[in-house]
């Protein structure tokens, strides 16, 4: 395949873009086209709650007079903390009603990381789900600038203090709408800066390349104060007047209990959650015995999708996106033979996400799509296996980093490229792949360049092996990290007749490290690993936090590794 630095075409589009600028704007022409439809839907008490469009906006406007009222406005930054539900959504909407900045908070943070953001975000409110209002009140005597903390589950006495609400601020595209600390494998937080125009850019781009229509009903699972989810789950939907049906849980119980009172069309994923349902049902297949094993041997893989889809509530599903990391080709490959509807894309936080996804009528899911129709990119910098780094130029790019102008300039150009700091390639059609981040690359003395991320894809499609971290102590001799697939290995070595310990498990894993290496050429062969009991500490979108495990160095007699 010839690799490229520039995609020959864009992805195309389907239709012109609405032209809206900000959020505010949005949600009133969305409410007012959309006003008897049903917005949000979520279990509670054993029954299902839900909110149309018209209610949405008049309790933005409520809310949006309450927080007048306490004097913020215009610039001012509140936060919001809590799990995915509508609350949320109506939080957030309000905050741009009034022209405010939102600081959203991720609900599976710590309370130092709370602290550290609303001290250095100067957040004057917080407006927070009840099961974390424990966590603020901790930390609150200790924030001189938090005049405010405001519980969603007061919402409905705030509501009905007022007949009506108040005008919409006269805000513009580029105001600043939120600030986004990401959590990052790099262990420091920077607060992305994202303008109405840079969201609006992003949802538009969407409108313009995907087929989103009011029927479409989305599944809410991924954590919402993420530019991914809220993007693609919070902010699309409601351009398009589709209704969202927020998951209690990823318990899967729950999650298929709600995956089936739901039955959604379109689905917003994760690499990690894919994997584990392909595993899942590919586990589920191997057990059937009998005649029902025969026939799901001889059943066409696409009769046998329908089968899987209809019982877990997917039978409507026209659409699976993925996005935060790849998707191991493995997984996406099986879910596609099943008949999965799977597009993979491409962004980061700094790009509000969004810089690439697969069309729906002709997907490559190896890739990582063709490029937004606002957008520019292309690949710098290029090796002599001709992967380099991927830029990309926009309205949908940040602003900088709040109060951190070295870091802004070091992944802004003057003429407004951003350095994504990750390595790929276009093919002759315009799709865009992925080979691994710039900053993990290993450079071996003989200049071979050698990606983490590809050997831990091989790694993992084990089903011996649950997540694996490559890395190289002096650039020469690659190491790994192994969390094993611990019910599979013992079940394994059960009929093998030999104990669970962990000399048996390492010398296990050996051998399918060793059948691994076999793929690989020689200088990416793992020439040491280790096992761990535990999984990897990961971000909100799943990677792993490879800076803890920065310097790592596995001598020859280490076969487990202890954090």
């Amino acid at each position: 395949m010839k690799k490229l630095d520039k995609p020959i075409r864009k992805i195309p589009t389907i239709r012109s873009g609405l032209g809206i600028n900000t959020i505010p704007e949005m949600v009133e022409i969305s409410a007012e086209r959309y006003r008897d439809k049903t917005a949000y839907l979520i279990r509670r008490k054993n029954n299902i709650y839900k909110l149309g469009y018209g209610q949405v906006l008049e309790y933005v406007k409520r809310l949006g007079r309450y927080l007048k009222e306490l004097g913020l406005g215009r610039g001012d930054h509140i936060a919001i903390l809590g799990e995915n539900r509508p609350e949320w959504g109506i939080s957030y909407f309000s905050v741009a009603w009034i022209g405010a900045t939102a600081i959203p908070l991720d609900a599976r943070a710590s309370s130092d990381s709370y602290k550290f953001i609303l001290r250095f975000s100067s957040a004057k409110a917080i407006i927070v789900s009840g099961s974390y209002i424990s966590d603020i009140q901790s930390i609150a005597g200790e924030l001189d600038e938090l005049r405010h903390i405001i519980v969603m589950e007061n919402f409905d006495e705030i509501y009905n203090k007022y007949s009506s609400g108040v005008a919409m601020e006269d805000v513009s595209r580029d105001d600043l709408m939120q600030i986004l600390f990401t959590s990052g494998t790099t262990g420091n937080p920077k607060g992305v800066m994202l303008t109405h125009g840079n969201i609006m850019s992003n949802v538009d781009d969407i409108y313009r390349a995907i087929e989103l229509i009011p029927e479409d009903r989305m599944f809410s699972i991924l954590p919402i104060h993420h530019s991914y989810e809220c993007t693609g789950g919070l902010l699309t939907p409601f351009y398009n007047g589709m209704s969202v049906f927020y998951a209690r849980s990823l318990k899967p119980n729950e999650m298929t209990e709600d995956l089936r009172e739901a039955s959604p069309t379109i689905w917003l994923n994760s690499p990690l959650i894919l994997e584990k349902l392909y595993q899942r049902i590919g586990k589920e297949l191997s057990n059937q015995k009998g005649f029902k094993g025969i026939i799901t041997n001889v059943l066409p893989k696409k009769s046998l999708g329908n089968k899987i889809k209809q019982r877990l509530g997917l039978q409507r599903m026209r659409l699976i996106v993925c996005g935060g990391a790849a998707l191991p080709v493995w997984v996406s490959k099986g879910l596609e033979e099943l008949g999965f509807p799977l597009l993979q894309g491409y962004g980061l936080s700094e790009a509000s996400p969004l810089i690439s996804i697969n069309p729906p009528p002709n997907p490559k899911n190896e890739s990582a799509g063709m490029v937004i129709p606002s957008d520019e990119a292309e690949i710098r910098d290029i090796d002599s296996e001709g992967n380099g780094e991927i830029v990309a130029r926009g309205p949908n790019i940040m602003k900088g980093y709040y109060k951190n102008e070295s870091a802004t300039e070091e992944v802004l150009t003057p003429d407004g490229w951003l350095l994504t700091g990750d390595i790929g390639y276009f093919d002759e059609e315009g799709y865009l792949y992925i080979t691994g981040r710039k900053k993990f690359l290993i450079v071996t003395r003989g200049g071979k360049n050698v990606f983490p991320e590809e050997v831990e894809e091989k790694l993992t499609k084990s089903s011996y092996i649950e997540e694996a971290l490559v890395f190289s102590p002096d650039d020469e001799a690659i190491q790994a990290l192994i969390y094993p697939n611990n019910d599979e290995v013992k079940h394994k070595l059960d009929s093998m007749g030999k104990e669970f310990n962990n000399e048996n498990v390492w010398e296990f894993i050996k051998l399918e490290v060793r059948h691994i290496n076999e793929t690989l050429e020689a200088y990416k062969r793992i020439r040491h690993f280790a096992i761990r009991h535990e999984e990897f500490p990961k971000t909100t979108t799943r990677k792993i936090k490879r800076h803890l495990f920065r310097g790592v160095n596995l001598p020859p007699d280490i076969k487990v590794f202890w954090d």
